[in-house]
């Protein structure tokens, strides 16, 4: 019941740090990313005390490390499958456009309008 009561209070402090965001509009932009970010920093040190917090908390941990194990293309394959990619679009396109022409067609000759 505890562990409950103090997920809302970590989502109440979320929800009070963005409120602050649009209730200091009259102030610098620094301030506002400011409260945005304490209400975040606080209902994360909430959230941490409780154990749905921590294994959220574990799992992003996880999360990053298997990102940072992530192998990123070269710049020579990102080219040459940006390439395909293009070359696919416009046959795809171009297959397209002849079957929309060709169902044009069908359709005038069917509604008895055709050439």
């Amino acid at each position: 019941m505890f562990n409950k009561i103090k997920i809302l209070v970590a989502f109440s402090l979320l929800v009070a740090g963005v409120a602050g965001f649009y209730f200091l509009a009259d102030k610098p932009t620094v301030v506002r990313v400011l409260a945005v970010l304490g209400g975040l920093v606080a209902a994360i040190g909430v959230l941490w005390t409780t154990p749905v917090g921590q294994r959220a908390l574990e799992f992003v941990s996880e999360a990053a490390g298997e990102a940072r194990k992530v192998v990123w293309p070269t710049r020579k394959e990102t080219v040459q499958t940006t390439l395909v990619v293009f070359v696919l679009v416009v046959i795809m396109a171009a297959f397209l456009a002849v079957v929309d022409i060709g169902f044009a067609y069908m359709v005038k000759w069917l509604m008895g309008r055709g050439a």
